[in-house]
């Protein structure tokens, strides 16, 4: 396998779950594809030195500061890898932007659409200096979903009638769980809503092609307070009955909304982390006039699809195993049948990345792509405050320009 020479040169801010995850993305992809560049992992970043300096030894990183703004205008980083809460998205973003740095940032990616918009002008900006800006939806990298985007692409499903989407997750059921960052509207930006739900709007609208227009919605918060982690400061705190300091909740536990895309599908969505027994179960069935195709996060490596211009006594729903050569992403793996996992989705993401970046192409999702599922974050946040009120998901600054 031969690598190109151009080196780049990576500074990750973040080191938990997300960092863990980017990092094992990082050390794999020159390993597994041919790329235009060759990747190195320069410098990591967290607020705690001594437990970053633990990550940079783990996850495999060269060095490690406290700083974020001076990994940003670090000689030695070519790109900024954001994986941090929503609250210091935009921040980090902006300065790296403006200091030359290519730019990968999680998703959501801002806690606000003021946010959102600042940070797409700020990449349209550097993309004309050669900058390239990417937000990390990673399940459009997972090679089924890809695959997924192809067959509607093909018009293998006709006219697209519905979407039908559901992520859920149970992790915070017991109401003795803390309160943490991602429970708090001020770090997090939303709850279930943005943490999970911003993935199956992303997902929905990429593989359909369509868009979110406007939204019917409903959230709730079904534990409105919780015990404060240990150490925590800086939040207003009361004693429950038994002595412990409680904080509020100020983010939604669930959201549910049904939805209109341009291309005339109706769609639905619920995201909650109060289904119990579902721990990351993600799925999106699509609806057309010619079949259905139906993917499933438990059984990431297949497809379900329904071929309505077979026989009639030909037709059921197929089991489609993507794990051949030819399918999206699987040339560099294993041999057919032999299984990839979540992680996997990762590395296609920073393939991806390196990809269009070491050719001077423009990656996907842009962040114009990303303040597109804010304003629909946005519109479901406003619907549910209005007694779900049909609610129109406002333009993005390049629809306005048309």
């Amino acid at each position: 396998m031969s690598t190109h020479n151009r080196l780049l040169r990576v500074g990750m801010v973040g080191y938990a779950f997300m960092g863990a995850a980017h990092s094992q993305a990082w050390r794999t992809v020159n390993r597994v594809y041919d790329l235009p560049a060759r990747v190195r992992m320069s410098l990591i970043c967290g607020r705690d030195s001594g437990k970053v300096a633990e990550a940079a030894d783990r996850l495999g990183w060269e060095g490690h500061t406290t700083d974020w703004r001076r990994l940003v205008e670090s000689d030695d980083v070519d790109v900024v890898d954001i994986c941090t809460p929503g609250d210091s998205h935009c921040e980090i973003a902006i300065a790296a932007l403006a200091a030359g740095k290519h730019v990968l940032c999680e998703k959501p990616l801002a806690n606000t659409v003021e946010e959102a918009r600042v940070m797409a002008v700020a990449a349209a900006r550097a993309r004309a200096d050669g900058v390239r800006a990417m937000c990390g939806f990673n399940y459009r990298r997972v090679p089924a979903v890809t695959m997924m985007r192809q067959l509607i692409a093909d018009g293998r499903l006709g006219v697209i009638r519905h979407v039908r989407a559901a992520y859920l997750q149970d992790w915070i059921v017991d109401p003795q769980f803390p309160l943490v960052w991602r429970l708090q509207k001020d770090r997090a930006g939303s709850g279930a809503l943005g943490d999970i739900g911003a993935h199956i709007i992303d997902l929905t609208q990429y593989v359909t092609g369509q868009r979110i227009t406007g939204v019917s919605a409903l959230t709730e918060t079904f534990v409105k307070e919780r015990p404060l982690p240990a150490g925590s400061s800086g939040l207003a705190a009361q004693a429950d009955g038994n002595g412990r300091a409680m904080g509020t909740v100020t983010v939604d536990d669930a959201a549910v909304f049904v939805a209109r895309l341009d291309g005339g599908a109706l769609a639905t969505y619920e995201a909650s982390r109060f289904a119990t027994g579902r721990k990351n179960a993600l799925r999106v069935e699509i609806n057309g006039s010619l079949g259905t195709v139906v993917f499933d996060l438990e059984r990431l490596n297949e497809l379900e699809f329904y071929d309505a211009t077979r026989p009639a006594a030909e037709q059921g729903f197929t089991r489609i195993l993507v794990t051949e050569g030819e399918h999206p992403y699987m040339s560099a793996w294993w041999p057919p049948g032999h299984i990839i996992g979540y992680e996997h989705s990762f590395t296609h993401q920073m393939r991806d990345f390196v990809e269009a970046i070491a050719t001077g192409t423009d990656p996907a999702p842009s962040f114009a792509d990303a303040l597109q599922v804010q304003l629909v974050l946005d519109a479901v946040t406003r619907s549910a405050g209005l007694d779900s009120r049909w609610t129109e998901v406002e333009p993005t600054l390049a629809e306005l320009a048309a």
